[in-house]
């Protein structure tokens, strides 16, 4: 195929960020939330996601179990948001599993993922999970559990080694006009 036909196809077919989206559980349009055309939602339906989102290619969103998904979040690349695992159900069942309604083991969970939090590439969240605001999960992290408000994670499991405040205060303090739209939602209980 030549090189134009090539790269004529990669524009025509390629990723796409699609702007805008409806949430579900009201009806509301969320005109800042921006979702790449090659990222995967399972239950769109249970997905409560604020505005301002970011979720780029290639990931793997799971809201079957219920996900809320807060204002300002980035979903980078390669990542996984999960609410249900059948990873003991499996085991448990064996060809039992297969069109079973309640397997025993099978795990359904709400994950929650608080305002402005960063989930850097290849980073998995665990069923379950609940990450607070403002956190920074670096990548190829796996979070299993809960994640302090402002919390930078990283690892496998995903342990603190540090506070996003501390990384942010010297920036602050040579921007003072940013510093309003910073305490505007990190001051706010």
């Amino acid at each position: 195929m030549p090189e134009w036909l090539q790269r004529w196809w990669r524009v025509l077919a390629g990723p796409r960020m699609i702007y805008g989206w409806r949430r579900a559980s009201d009806g509301a349009w969320l005109e800042h939330t921006r979702i790449s055309s090659a990222t995967r939602i399972e239950s769109p339906e249970l997905l409560d996601i604020g505005d301002h989102v970011y979720i780029g290619p290639f990931n793997l969103i799971d809201a079957s179990g219920g996900l809320a998904i807060g204002e300002g979040c980035q979903l980078t690349t390669h990542c996984v948001l999960l609410t249900h695992s059948s990873h003991q159900a499996l085991r448990l069942a064996g060809r039992s599993y297969w069109g079973a309604s309640d397997p025993p083991g099978y795990v359904r969970r709400a994950t929650h993922i608080g305002e402005y939090t960063f989930i850097g590439p290849h980073s998995v969240v665990a069923p379950g999970s609940r990450i607070g605001r403002g956190v920074l999960v670096r990548a190829f992290s796996y979070v299993d559990g809960d994640v302090p408000d402002f919390a930078i994670v990283a690892g496998q499991p995903a342990q603190v080694v540090g506070d996003t405040r501390e990384a942010d205060r010297e920036w602050l303090e040579s921007n003072a006009a940013a510093r309003a739209d910073y305490d505007a939602w990190a001051g706010r209980p």
